[in-house]
């Protein structure tokens, strides 16, 4: 799969572009906030229906006008489809494939498969537990549509759940049957949900394992721990379990919504004792390991998407970045840097189809391919 066409209307810093790329390497250089990264943004919502930089929608709209667009043309296969992202203020977002508008954004999730590294990235191990579920989740829910769906459904529930144990303080009151009917929907989109993610893991770890050890020209150990409650219980024995607790602190203290997992670096934990090097490479590892284990379970190859990433790494690391991703196994590339020649330099030390654009203050001055 690759992005052949890109076009915008007042998308961010964009009041209008339209860029043709190559099969193989996309560059973006240009200074910092001259809209390199609103570039990688806009082919994001392209597969995600959202950005991963502005969840508000509206504020993606370029300023003084009422809307923004975005269209990419794809090809996959020998077939071309062409994704259309539109969004008006004080309107909903409307989302289309060839001209067909998605009754769901849910059912566009997964079909245009993306992988991004970025800056943010060392949240997944700084930061709290729900940055790393929202790993665990992005990448099941790009191959496993149920999933998706059982995810939704279990927040949905969860938030009922909460709701009704506040509700039971505020009235001085605590009916269990109806704390019931919403564990039964907690355990059963939740049961359902763990064992997804037990498996994802079986399959995960040995993935991410083998490009740790590539970056790191197999240097350290590394695993990854999945911590959850249901590890060594039932849902229904956790929820039963907890019962009192979540009466006094007026939200449910147990589940699959307080998952987490656990990266180690020679057996010690790589957010507390793992250097920077350590942790740049864990997260770029886990980056690339997605993206293999996504291309496994799809049969083609996602987009790769790196922001803003080379002068975060040390030299030895971006050569062994840049060989393993200019292999015939991974597919097209979309790269943003502040550095011209460092780009150029990179880009012609891989060897294949490179096209680098130059961007100033919203626009596409030059093109050129290497």
């Amino acid at each position: 799969m690759f992005l052949e066409k890109l076009s915008l209307l007042n998308f961010k810093n964009y009041k209008e572009a339209e860029l043709d790329f190559c099969d193989k390497v996309n560059c973006f250089t240009g200074k910092n906030a001259s809209g390199k990264t609103n570039l990688l943004d806009a082919i994001y919502y392209l597969s995600f229906c959202k950005s991963f930089s502005n969840p508000i929608d509206t504020q993606n709209i370029l300023h003084d006008s009422d809307f923004f667009s975005v269209q990419g043309v794809y090809r996959n296969n020998g077939k071309t489809d062409e994704l259309h992202c539109a969004m008006k203020r004080n309107q909903n977002k409307v989302f289309r494939l060839n001209k067909k508008a998605y009754e769901r954004l849910s059912d566009h999730i997964g079909l245009y498969p993306l992988v991004l590294i970025h800056p943010a990235d060392g949240n997944l191990l700084l930061g709290g537990s729900d940055e790393r579920r929202k790993f665990i989740d992005g990448v099941i829910s790009q191959y496993n549509k149920e999933y998706l769906h059982e995810l939704l459904q279990y927040k949905k529930a969860l938030a009922q759940r909460n709701t009704l144990l506040k509700v039971f303080v505020e009235k001085r009151y605590f009916d269990e049957s109806s704390l019931e009917i919403w564990d039964q929907q907690l355990i059963s989109k939740g049961t359902y949900i763990y064992e997804q993610r037990k498996d994802f893991f079986k399959s995960f770890l040995p993935v991410f394992s083998e490009n740790y050890s590539f970056l790191t020209n197999n240097e350290e150990k590394v695993s990854i721990n999945y911590i959850s409650h249901l590890n060594d219980n039932s849902f229904e024995s956790c929820l039963q379990n907890s019962r009192n607790n979540d009466r006094a602190a007026q939200f449910t203290t147990t589940g699959i919504h307080k998952d987490n997992l656990e990266f180690l670096v020679n057996g010690y934990p790589a957010k507390k004792f793992g250097s920077q090097g350590q942790q740049k490479s864990f997260v770029i590892a886990l980056k690339l390991a997605q993206f293999v284990f996504t291309k496994n379970v799809k049969g083609f190859s996602p987009l790769m998407l790196f922001d803003d990433i080379f002068d975060k790494l040390d030299e030895y690391r971006v050569t062994q970045l840049m060989k393993l991703v200019s292999k015939n196994t991974f597919g097209q590339i979309f790269i943003t840097d502040t550095d011209a020649e460092r780009l150029k330099n990179i880009c012609s030390s891989i060897n294949v189809n490179t096209r680098i654009f130059t961007v100033v203050n919203g626009s596409i001055n030059d093109s050129k391919d290497l």
